[in-house]
């Protein structure tokens, strides 16, 4: 299982090339031959890169849904909305296409950030407000989240 480490600060140029940091591109190494998938969040205006194999893995799940119920087919037309593969060129960059940068408000300042298996990238003023906003809320959120401790066998706190 992919475990990526991490949080960057990142340049975009006009054409929407960004620099992986050597860091996190050695974490990629292991799966960056295959390429990757990216989109838009769902929960927030940020993009989201998946390694080939976890999207893979995510697509499964989601061709499991039952295509005839309405819902679903909505869920997936959005879900899938905007979804480009994309490599890492032999400089260690990634092109996000036009679209998706303006769909995250991207302009030259990023934060590339691991979320376990995937990465999120996100324009800077974004990512360190939706950091602030959660701040007040965090300990809340993780008690609720992971507060059952008694439930996990190897007790994380």
């Amino acid at each position: 299982m992919l475990n990526l480490i991490g949080t960057y600060n990142c340049k975009a140029d006009t054409k929407g090339r960004v620099m992986i940091p050597s860091d996190l591109k050695k974490q990629l190494a292991p799966v960056a031959a295959s390429g990757f998938v990216i989109k838009r969040a769902v929960f927030q205006s940020c993009l989201e890169l998946y390694p080939m194999e976890e999207w893979q893995k995510l697509m499964q799940k989601v061709s499991a849904l039952n295509r005839f119920s309405r819902k679903n087919n909505d869920f997936i037309r959005r879900f899938t909305a905007g979804v480009r593969t994309v490599e890492m060129d032999a400089a260690g960059r990634l092109n996000i296409p036009r679209d998706l940068m303006a769909f995250a408000g991207i302009e030259k300042e990023i934060v590339v950030s691991s979320a376990i298996n995937i990465v999120e990238i996100w324009d800077k003023e974004k990512y360190e407000k939706a950091i602030d906003d959660a701040a007040d809320d965090f300990a809340d959120l993780a008690e609720e989240v992971m507060g059952g401790a008694n439930e996990i066998e190897d007790g994380i706190s």
